[in-house]
């Protein structure tokens, strides 16, 4: 399993877990939270895309999400309550103090940073990344998928979905049974809370991808949206340089 350079810092999420966050530049913060199965190195750093941000003026704070890369792996379920990653989220802007900064997700960290606004944070910018109106406002349809990628491991049919999902865990090292706590902690952003998003956010998405519904009704929905349209699906937008380019770009203008 590839591994960042980088040497992680440490901070305790809301249960007092051991949790990794990388960082690189200096300037503005922007906080980038990965997807499910992957890390701040797969999903930030290896395709360039920290790297596109840093060189707009940003300092770049990119956590490994509970169960995932550096952090703790807990897999005792009281320590996957619903929300217990936007808690974590709201841990690491308290244990940095930040004050005026940027939230980026993609996938499950557009999930996160969608509730870490519904529950009260407040940064200058946001991007939802690889995720659509649905993923949002319903977030059983992807856990179901995530259950029975993870509890069907080496089952899949070849070059299925689910099957290229399951490769994917596998490049990354992950413990099937923490992840499997993970979807317990999907909460779903109800319509008209997403509609009080009243910020500039960026909703850049692959131009294939439908994983998580439509980006586009995304954007629609936000008072101050803006679909971006970038090359690939769900999987491949990850590496292709247009995501951090286009993410840089929201967030610098």
């Amino acid at each position: 399993m590839p591994t960042s350079p980088i040497e992680p810092h440490f901070f305790a999420g809301w249960d007092g877990a051991r949790l990794a966050w990388r960082e690189l530049g200096e300037g503005r913060p922007a906080v980038l939270l990965h997807g499910f199965f992957s890390d701040a190195w797969t999903n930030w750093i290896r395709y360039g895309h920290a790297a596109a941000l840093v060189a707009e003026g940003f300092r770049v704070i990119m956590p490994d999400l509970r169960a995932h890369g550096s952090s703790d792996k807990p897999r005792d379920p009281a320590a996957y309550p619903p929300d217990a990653l936007t808690r974590d989220g709201h841990a690491l802007v308290a244990h940095l103090g930040l004050g005026e900064y940027d939230l980026v997700g993609y996938s499950l960290g557009a999930r996160t940073a969608s509730r870490m606004l519904a529950t009260g944070a407040a940064p200058r910018r946001v991007v939802f990344s690889g995720m659509g109106l649905e993923g949002l406002t319903d977030t059983g349809r992807r856990a179901g998928h995530f259950r029975n990628i993870l509890i069907n491991l080496g089952l899949h049919e070849r070059g299925s979905g689910a099957w290229m999902a399951e490769q994917f865990l596998r490049t990354t090292g992950g413990d099937a049974q923490a992840l499997l706590g993970v979807i317990d902690t999907f909460a779903d952003t109800p319509d008209a809370v997403i509609r009080t998003f009243d910020l500039p956010v960026g909703v850049v998405c692959g131009a294939e991808d439908q994983d998580n519904g439509s980006a586009a009704a995304l954007a629609e929905a936000l008072p101050q949206g803006r679909y971006i349209e970038v090359p690939g699906g769900h999987m491949s937008a990850v590496v292709k340089p247009e995501l951090g380019q286009a993410i840089a770009a929201f967030l610098a203008a």
